[in-house]
């Protein structure tokens, strides 16, 4: 049985493109000491080998730190690193299908897949997946679009998993999507560009727990 992403988890995914004065090993340390629940390594731009270094580094501070490891894109690498699990944009589907993910992971990791409307959402609600990540809810820099918060009562309605909300969500517009019934955040840039991350990751965790029971 793989992992679980418990209810009101704070999910930080790495990006060395957003994070111009400090590694993302770094800021995954520090992220780790201020109480993060999930790490994601997402380098889009990062040659092979400096990944695969980066993900053993990551994959032995979360296990030391009981924080669920989730490898970006990849079920190969991310079963070569041992990582809890793999998550999927709707463009990794075409490479990886979900039939050809779980034969490379098994059965005890995670798979996680992105979705930006409803439709999508639906479809990907149907998979054998564990988590589904639903996005981005506010402008930001890594997409070109947003697609608001109207969905978000639906989405949670219909979830057969975790949902995961992502997408230029920060200290102030959280609790928006708190109170329409998110559990789970995911962050990029609220973390990697803070000027103190492990203090930013107590805020953040201090806002979500706040909501739970």
């Amino acid at each position: 049985m793989p992992p679980q992403i418990i209810d009101y988890s704070l999910y930080f995914v790495t990006s060395q493109e957003y994070s111009s004065k400090k590694s993302s090993l770094d800021i995954a340390n520090l992220a780790a000491s201020g109480g993060i629940d999930i790490i994601q390594m997402r380098e889009k731009n990062m040659p092979n080998d400096e990944l695969i270094s980066l993900g053993k580094n990551i994959s032995t501070l979360c296990k030391k730190s009981n924080i669920l490891f989730i490898v970006n894109d990849d079920p190969e690498i991310a079963a070569n690193l041992n990582a809890d699990g793999v998550h999927l944009g709707q463009e990794d589907l075409i490479k990886f299908p979900i039939a050809k993910t779980r034969k490379i992971i098994g059965q005890n990791r995670i798979i996680g897949v992105s979705t930006h409307s409803l439709e999508e959402f639906k479809q990907a609600n149907e998979l054998d997946i564990n988590y589904l990540a639903f996005g981005p809810i506010f402008t930001t820099k890594t997409k070109n679009y947003s697609i608001g918060t109207s969905q978000i009562k639906e989405v949670l309605k219909i979830a057969r998993f975790p949902v995961i909300f992502i997408g230029g969500i920060n200290t102030v517009n959280m609790e928006e999507l708190l109170k329409l019934g998110a559990k789970n955040i995911a962050l990029i840039r609220e973390i990697t560009e803070s000027n103190n991350i492990a203090d930013k990751v107590r805020e953040l965790k201090n806002i979500i727990l706040k909501y739970k029971g």
